[in-house]
């Protein structure tokens, strides 16, 4: 957790029905390519924490015996309900709405946890070990996140590229120059270093794998709009009475920036990092990776990303 900051009920509310349109995909095959290396075949049970509207678990549905997701926002709760019973998969898929610090909240164990863009918004040591504790021994937890060294870039590409940096300014004009979170702000943004977090609570690894991207990908305003309502330093409650201007703001400068109201896009690549949860180490001994660790190091996917 971050220091001077506190997670509230607040950070995503009136974001879950924009996040599905707003969000950009992650890599194409990215399903198949965790099922290769996870050696999925059908069975065992699946947990996303942090689950958002279900994007993930959905996805990954068709390779495990059952999928649970949890979250604390009820909006997206209900959105990943919806989703299910669009895709039939009712019965397949279970919604808990639970901050992830209250696991194991009674859901039994699990092969594979995962998460997706979420674990910079949590208690991370809690969650690590409360997680270590939910996974069956040679269970793997997962933690993915876009690709964040890479530029992508538009050249060739038949629209403008989305104004983000015009987009940023314009939501500092509305809500002040530090990024608001919650209730709360978030000065420095949220934290990294997961690396040394996860081997500080006894995981082995990690088995990094990139799913790429860079596939061209057009957008509406509509979809920009709903972009930059899905995250959480510009959430609809955040502007209060003023939602309406800020959106009218928002829309005239990207009319502004395509008179044909669409913009060109790069798919971002997918980072994945597999951590093994092994048995126990015997008593006395330290897990794996130990202290040396709990800095991170070379090579670790940074949680700046916002997401849930």
């Amino acid at each position: 957790m971050v220091a001077g900051w506190e997670w509230d009920d607040m950070l995503f509310a009136g974001s879950a029905p924009y996040y599905r349109r707003g969000r950009l995909p992650y890599a194409p095959g990215l399903e198949d390519a965790l099922a290769g290396v996870l050696a999925l075949d059908g069975s065992g049970r699946l947990i996303d924490v942090g689950c958002g509207p279900g994007t993930l678990a959905l996805g990954l549905a068709p390779w495990f015996g059952e999928v649970v997701g949890l979250d604390p926002d009820g909006g997206m709760i209900a959105e990943a309900e919806r989703g299910a019973a669009e895709r039939g998969l009712a019965g397949k898929a279970r919604w808990v709405r639970a901050r992830a610090e209250e696991l194991p909240a009674g859901l039994g164990t699990f092969t594979v946890a995962v998460f997706a863009q979420s674990f910079h918004w949590m208690d991370r040591d809690l969650v690590a070990a409360a997680t270590r504790a939910v996974l069956r021994p040679g269970g793997a937890l997962v933690h993915i996140s876009d690709l964040k060294t890479q530029t992508p870039t538009v050249a060739g590409l038949p629209h403008p590229a989305v104004p983000y940096a015009a987009i940023g300014d314009l939501v500092r004009d509305h809500l002040g120059p530090v990024r608001r979170a919650g209730r709360g702000v978030l000065p420095q943004g949220t934290p990294g270093g997961e690396a040394g977090v996860l081997a500080g609570a006894g995981f082995t690894g990690p088995r990094r794998l990139v799913v790429p991207g860079g596939q061209p990908l057009v957008r509406t305003a509509d979809d920009v709009v709903a972009g930059v309502f899905s995250m959480s330093f510009s959430a609809p409650h955040l502007f209060g009475p003023h939602l309406g201007a800020f959106e009218s703001d928002l829309r005239r400068l990207l009319r502004e920036a395509s008179a044909s109201d669409r913009f060109s896009e790069r798919q971002p690549s997918t980072e994945v990092f597999v951590w093994g949860r092994d048995a126990d180490p015997p008593a006395g001994v330290e897990p794996a990776g130990g202290s040396a660790s709990r800095s991170g190091g070379p090579g670790q996917p940074s949680d700046s990303a916002d997401g849930m």
